[in-house]
């Protein structure tokens, strides 16, 4: 099994870097160092280590090519989180994902080459397969067509990924997440019904139609999922889809929300069409043998997720 002597995580200040950060510092005795421009991560998240001597946290930005090598010399182990995380945002911004994924992705990979560190754990998303529809995406599904940059730049990360670690002995694992909640989450359906009603109690206004249907997965079976396959797996390139097994609709979320909010006749403000944006996906669908085969499930479904994170987020300060 991994010892994770000395990991660096890059976007370790977000949401799902923040708790790899306490998960390793928890149950790891090595050191780790958190590398995050703070743009959309918080350093609160990390209470209660912030003066724990094993974390080390370097504000720097992922585009800072010289920050970037210097911060993560003498490491043996890379988690890869940071990404731009508003995917609608790219509509106004078409080269955010370029250059926040992408550039970002080769800058830490180049790094990583130059200072001799050869395993990185990336976490990527179901965006790389396009929108298929009903149909069930195992990690072969082809050809990849994404309909978003978000998509495409977590793809073109990936293959770049692939190409350092086939010229330059490196190896990798690469995570195809579901979309993943839970406590300190910075956005998603779920968070953003909680923000509109603490604005309006009486109107939800809702993207879409609400039916999108998808799956919802917790963050503690995201970080379960990662190190099992770490330990399971030694191929150049591991690529696994992490999921659950069930769907929830959006109505059904807001639902969960208003419940859990205490909010009673609550109206549907619907902006129609059967997506919330153009680049997001309606209907997803994974196909999770490759993963269930070798030995892993998630812990909760994507209803449970959801009342899970959604409780959690109400115990946090709104943001």
């Amino acid at each position: 099994m991994q010892q994770f002597k000395k990991v660096f995580i890059t976007g370790g200040a977000g949401f799902i870097g923040s708790h790899m950060a306490h998960h390793l510092l928890d149950n790891f005795q090595g050191q780790v160092t958190v590398y995050d421009n703070f743009c959309s991560g918080f350093k609160n998240y990390l209470e209660p280590h912030l003066n724990n001597p094993r974390l080390q946290i370097v504000t720097g930005d992922m585009l800072d090519f010289a920050s970037l090598k210097s911060a993560s010399v003498g490491h043996d182990f890379i988690f890869h989180f940071a990404a731009n995380p508003d995917i609608a945002k790219s509509m106004t911004q078409t080269d955010l994902d370029l250059k926040q994924t992408v550039l970002a992705t080769f800058n830490l990979l180049e790094s990583m080459r130059l200072n001799g560190i050869k395993q990185i754990a990336y976490a990527s998303g179901s965006g790389v397969y396009g929108d298929v529809g009903l149909t069930e995406t195992a990690e072969s599904f082809g050809p990849l067509m994404p309909i978003s940059m978000y998509g495409a730049s977590k793809l073109g990360a990936e293959g770049i990924i692939s190409a350092f670690c086939h010229m330059f002995d490196m190896q990798a694992w690469i995570y195809r997440f579901a979309n993943v909640v839970g406590k300190r989450q910075t956005h998603g359906v779920g968070f953003e019904f909680m923000k509109k009603l603490r604005k309006n109690p009486q109107i939800l206004d809702i993207l879409g139609n609400g039916t999108q249907s998808k799956s919802y997965i917790h963050v503690s079976d995201i970080l379960h999922a990662m190190f099992f396959v770490i330990g399971k797996t030694q191929n150049k390139v591991n690529i696994f889809n992490v999921a659950t097994d069930d769907y929830l609709t959006v109505n059904e979320i807001a639902k969960i929300v208003i419940q859990k909010m205490g909010l009673k006749d609550v109206k549907y403000n619907y902006a129609g069409g059967d997506r919330g944006w153009k680049g997001d996906v309606p209907i997803v669908r994974f196909n999770l043998d490759k993963i269930h085969q070798l030995g892993w499930q998630a812990k909760y479904s994507s209803e449970m997720a959801i009342n899970l994170a959604v409780s959690e987020m109400l115990t946090e300060p709104p943001r």
